[in-house]
């Protein structure tokens, strides 16, 4: 099978990590016969760097054209000065919107290897952690008006937080198969005792549950959701939320996970082609140092093979190879417990190569 993947390579440390797991897609490709051919795509930093634009539109081109976009991570305080219109974070909006992409899937799933990392006291990680936060992607106040105005002598800022009932279903109606693929346990997490724009979701999603009378269904409040996901994370399978909200508590879920640099994501719309990434940022701390996770986006390129590819089979080797290697008691500093070998983003690399 031949596949063009548009790679964005990313700022500060993320080249390291882009460059193992495209490593990793082609051993692959040499196993089983398939051809991956790769469109450089500039974007964030680099762009800006190059073009004075965070995604121009001719990147954007590249993406469009391409049968799926493996993304690293982008910004860093380079680009922190830069206006709002021009920062590297833009371009990722603006990829995400020209893409069409308005589902985010972030699962947060614990290592067995990992759980004396995880933060949460060892009796609530043994109940499991196992679940997946389907987040609005192109919506609510990240895409509203935004504006500044001066009002008796004062700036008032004014951001808004618009939901049409198409957006709502057809988010809602990803969570809800989603939950029929895994435990069918849905929970739509929102504010609505104080937005309207929960109240529509609700009004919505209630439609939705008819069709699907197999799944459990929920409501949660966000804030109540924050605190049930350290205090019980195995209540939860599926959760179904907006832009805002999923994107703050899709962060909350990563850490309790054991490290944030091994949890991979996907963003997809109406077609396969899809946008993969890690969810961590770029490292600037560590930038050329050898020492940043490349777990997270290689499980994202497996994630890719998965979905957009319908190489079950392939992605499954690459997780297996994953867990091969952390069963070894290979870490990088991240992840790294007592008796284990510390070993920097090559050497993590050439270890999961090895498995393979």
């Amino acid at each position: 099978m031949e596949k063009n993947i548009a790679v964005i390579r990313g700022d500060c440390s993320s080249p390291e990590i882009v460059t193992q797991a495209l490593r990793v897609l082609d051993k692959i490709a040499q196993k089983h016969g398939h051809t991956f051919t790769y469109t450089e795509v500039d974007m964030g930093g680099a762009a800006i760097d190059k073009y004075g634009d965070p995604l121009p539109q001719s990147e954007l081109d590249k993406c469009l054209a391409s049968d799926s976009v493996l993304l690293g991570a982008i910004g860093g305080p380079k680009w922190e000065g830069m206006p709002g219109d021009k920062r590297p974070e833009k371009g990722l909006l603006r990829l995400r919107s020209g893409m069409g992409l308005y589902a985010n899937n972030r699962p947060a799933k614990i290592w067995p290897q990992l759980a004396d990392a995880s933060p949460l006291k060892p009796e609530i990680v043994a109940k499991g952690i196992d679940f997946i936060v389907v987040r609005e992607l192109i919506g609510g106040v990240y895409f509203g008006e935004h504006r500044t105005d001066t009002v008796n002598g004062e700036q008032v800022a004014t951001d808004t937080m618009p939901y049409s009932e198409h957006e709502i279903e057809r988010i809602g109606r990803i969570g809800f198969e989603t939950a029929m693929k895994r435990r069918k346990k849905l929970c739509c997490v929102d504010k609505a005792n104080v937005l309207d724009t929960s109240r529509l979701w609700r009004a919505v999603m209630h439609r939705l549950q008819k069709e699907y009378p197999e799944v459990e269904y929920s409501e949660m409040f966000v804030d109540n959701c924050a605190m049930q996901i350290c205090k019980n994370p195995s209540q939860f399978d599926v959760i179904v939320t907006e832009n805002m909200f999923g994107d703050i508590l899709s962060d909350e879920a990563s850490e309790i996970t054991g490290s944030i640099g091994m949890v991979p994501s996907s963003s997809l719309g109406a077609t396969t082609c899809g946008l993969y990434e890690p969810i961590h940022g770029s490292a600037p701390d560590i930038m050329g140092q050898n020492k940043i996770n490349p777990i997270a986006c290689i499980l994202s390129a497996a994630m890719m093979l998965r979905y957009s590819f319908d190489m079950g089979a392939e992605a499954d080797e690459i997780e297996a190879a994953v867990n091969a290697v952390l069963d070894d008691g290979i870490r990088t500093a991240d992840m790294m417990s007592e008796g284990c070998t510390l070993v920097g983003t090559r050497e993590m690399g050439d270890a999961i190569l090895a498995k393979l």
